[in-house]
């Protein structure tokens, strides 16, 4: 059997471009100033680490050096106390914390990577929400670039 590129974006995921195409809303999934973060039950005090702002967060993500677009994700409480870390990570905008699943993850970065589709998203960092919109490219369209 011989393996035969095709130029199908989609050949390796298990959604198809439909499933993705117009827009779709994910709530309550960036990092915001109501992100939960650990407390000291001693001192009921923040520790410094986990102390972030909506500005710092939207910085970090955007200075990550990548051709994908990123986007600050809330930390779990668990990972700030064991690594000490910030209470907010970067990832690609279709992540599938953010998106809900892995089937979602590939299938928008299939249609992100591909020039048959143009896909935007926008990141809501006051109400946590991420919007993401994709739309197929015409034939025509595709020319002209």
């Amino acid at each position: 059997m011989s393996e035969q590129s095709t130029d199908d974006p989609f050949e390796d995921c298990e959604l198809s471009p439909e499933a993705i195409l117009g827009t779709q809303i994910y709530e309550d999934v960036l990092f915001t100033d109501d992100t939960e973060t650990p407390v000291n039950v001693l001192t009921g005090e923040t520790p410094k680490h986990s102390q972030a702002t909506v500005d710092e967060a939207r910085a970090f993500a955007s200075s990550i050096d990548n051709d994908t677009p990123q986007i600050a994700l809330p930390a779990s409480v668990e990972t700030q106390i064991e690594t000490a870390s910030k209470p907010y990570t970067a990832a690609a905008f279709f992540h599938f914390k953010a998106t809900g699943s892995l089937q979602r993850h590939r299938a928008y970065h299939a249609a992100d990577e591909s020039d048959a589709f143009v896909v935007a998203f926008e990141a809501d960092y006051a109400t946590g929400d991420l919007t993401i919109t994709v739309e197929e490219v015409s034939e025509s369209e595709r020319d002209d670039g």
